[in-house]
């Protein structure tokens, strides 16, 4: 195995052609999920997929699986995934690098004419960074059988277009069902998306798991009225009640901010939104982590009882209009022992970290074995079209991927 090497050339050139497609004005990426861009991505893919003889399949929820056949194809197959959508100010790598390193995977094994018993899949995961339609890893959340396939569909964009109607104007409504089948193993190759590996100069993260997160939509209502003639004392701003909100979902993250807590107030819409009148609704996305589960509670619990005080203040009706949560877990043993293996045997030195930010393979971890690698960035910087990596980071991952995928496929 130790002679085993991906091309990493050819794997370069697939991200920098991937970095032409959607391309930002900063020169990182603006690919929003199910956009023209993204269809474009999508095609390319599926070009590569075939070029190389192997198998495209697309579920209800456009979900691409690129299959290697193996030679006992009754086997459940092990999965390498990551997404091929982006941010509204994205990078070239975070996603990207997961999917076309499964994609490497494939291609160095037909090129050592390895066969492996179990088939290898390579999946692209609809609509994973959540830019577009909420809440996000939304197409891993139902393969993994967390919800049904129509609640996805029926999700809307902030213009009011639906998921499903989005996925067939590109053509990727697939035929296929979302998940219900047996699965081996699911690896996930991801740049760091934090300073960590990239100061410490240590090429290969073995993550141990995610930190618990909740996410919030806030809903408050106020009443229409005008601008000039309103007095104060009549006035029902949601705009202003909205305000209180995310000051004070920010101060609890200050709060908690020496022990790795975090909070955000993310988006804000509003209707109507116009200078001449008083906003009636507000519609505030907020999120939050911390590095435990029960430091999570306590922040919650803050929400809880700051919320009626920026109702009084705000004078309108603040309430939760809905929650959704991810991490809070521990990727398997068995796959990250296989991980510091494959990465000891290459002599390539490792850190264990916990993710901070939120993966697919979190949904993949409630239905198998699942596992994730962490590349170096540079500064840590991502969601920013300035975030980078070079060949040399990307290597060492790729190759631990490889050969640790190699393994469990061959079992």
């Amino acid at each position: 195995m130790r002679n085993l090497a991906i091309d990493g050339d050819r794997l370069w050139a697939s991200i920098m052609a991937s970095a032409e497609i959607g391309r930002g004005p900063k020169g990182g990426l603006r690919r929003l999920t199910l956009t023209d861009d993204d269809r474009h991505m999508r095609d390319v893919f599926a070009g590569w997929a075939m070029h190389g003889g192997y198998g495209v399949n697309v579920d209800r929820l456009g979900n691409m699986f690129v299959r290697r056949e193996g030679t006992e194809p009754n086997l459940p197959p092990v999965l390498i995934g990551s997404h091929l959508d982006t941010q509204a100010a994205g990078g070239r790598f975070d996603g990207i690098l997961g999917v076309l390193g499964g994609l490497e995977v494939l291609r160095t094994l037909d090129g050592a004419n390895i066969a492996t018993k179990r088939a290898i899949e390579v999946v692209n995961w609809t609509n994973e960074e959540g830019a577009r339609f909420y809440p996000p890893m939304l197409s891993s959340f139902v393969f993994a059988g967390r919800e049904k396939p129509e609640w996805a569909l029926d999700r809307t964009d902030k213009a009011g277009l639906r998921l499903g109607d989005e996925l067939a104007r590109i053509g990727y409504a697939g035929a296929a069902p979302v998940g219900g089948r047996a699965i081996d193993a699911y690896f996930e190759l991801h740049i760091e998306q934090g300073p960590r590996l990239d100061k410490a100069r240590i090429p290969v993260g073995i993550v141990v798991g995610g930190f618990p997160t909740a996410g919030m939509r806030i809903m408050v209502s106020g009443e229409t009225a005008h601008v000039g003639p309103t007095p104060m004392e009549r006035r029902h701003n949601a705009l202003v009640g909205a305000a209180h909100v995310a000051v004070a979902i920010d101060e609890i993250g200050w709060r908690y901010a020496a022990e790795e807590g975090k909070t955000t107030a993310a988006r804000l819409d509003l209707w109507p939104n116009l200078p001449g009148i008083i906003s009636e609704e507000a519609m505030l996305f907020c999120d939050m982590r911390h590095p435990e589960a029960v430091g999570l509670d306590r922040m919650l619990a803050e929400v809880a009882v700051a919320l009626p005080d920026c109702a009084r203040r705000g004078r309108c009706c603040v309430e939760i209009a809905e929650r959704w949560g991810f991490g809070g877990l521990a990727f398997d043993a068995g796959l990250i022992g296989l991980l510091r293996a494959s990465a000891k045997s290459r002599g390539f030195a490792t850190m264990d970290l916990q993710s901070e930010a939120g993966h697919d393979a979190y949904n993949m971890a409630t239905i198998c074995p699942a596992a994730m690698i962490f590349t170096p960035c540079k500064d840590g910087i991502s969601h920013n079209e300035a975030e980078d990596m070079t060949l040399a980071d990307a290597v060492p991952g790729a190759t631990v991927l490889l050969d640790a995928v190699l393994a469990r496929a061959d079992r």
